[in-house]
């Protein structure tokens, strides 16, 4: 297991997150610190509020109240134009339904991203090409979503996640549709991004196997996080 180089350098620090959703209170006072070139799991009973955790910091949810700060910015700070722009520049998103455009191929749903970023389309269309070959998926990358297979499908995913070139990515459940094996492999994927691309990940799971390969599993119980 390849552990972090800069154990003690934050990606992301979070301080005093709440949340509640109308009498029901979902997180309370909860702290949370990701560091660079980390991959970190949030495991917990259903309804815990794991995923509800990952919008937050995500930043596709508010908190209540709290501080999340992710390199160096703190974004609860921020309007809703500054938090959509640094959401789409700055962070990544892997979903367990992919979330994938059935009327564009693969190609096109991992350009769309820098796309809405303002880009430029041939340096955006390299990048992409140069992404979905290092995931396997050079043979692929003008097929629409239902030519391919689910495990080819969460790649594509995995490269729109990274076409921003993301400070920190958030994964929810991304092993969730897909048997052992194809996990396995996805999994060996991010293993090798964290290496290659110096990337940090953030994973909310129910699997106790990729879990454990993680470098630290934190458990969210009792509307907070434990190591």
């Amino acid at each position: 297991m390849h552990i972090p180089k800069q154990p003690f350098d934050p990606m992301l620090i979070g301080k005093n997150i709440s949340k509640s959703y109308g009498n029901v209170q979902v997180l309370q006072n909860l702290d949370i610190t990701i560091n660079k070139n980390e991959i970190a799991a949030i495991v917990g009973k259903s309804g815990s509020g794991k995923s509800t955790l990952l919008h937050i910091l995500g930043t596709l949810d508010a908190p209540d109240k709290g501080t999340i700060s992710i390199s160096n910015t703190d974004i609860t700070t921020l309007d809703d134009k500054e938090i959509a722009r640094f959401r789409n520049e700055r962070i990544g998103f892997i979903f367990q339904f992919h979330h994938l455009l059935g009327e564009f191929t693969a190609l096109e749903n991992v350009c769309l991203p820098a796309y809405i970023a303002g880009k430029e389309k041939e340096e955006t269309e390299k990048r992409a090409r140069e992404i979905l070959e290092y995931l396997g998926l050079g043979e692929r990358i003008h097929h629409k979503p239902n030519e391919l297979s689910g495990g080819e499908q969460q790649r594509v995913a995995i490269a729109r996640s990274l076409i921003n070139k993301p400070d920190i990515v958030f994964a929810d459940e991304p092993t969730g549709n897909l048997d052992d094996h194809t996990s396995e492999d996805l999994f060996e994927l991010l293993l090798k991004l964290r290496k290659d691309y110096n990337q940090t990940f953030v994973l909310v799971t129910h699997s106790k196997e990729i879990a454990k390969r993680c470098d630290r599993t934190l458990v969210l119980s009792n509307k907070k996080l434990s190591a």
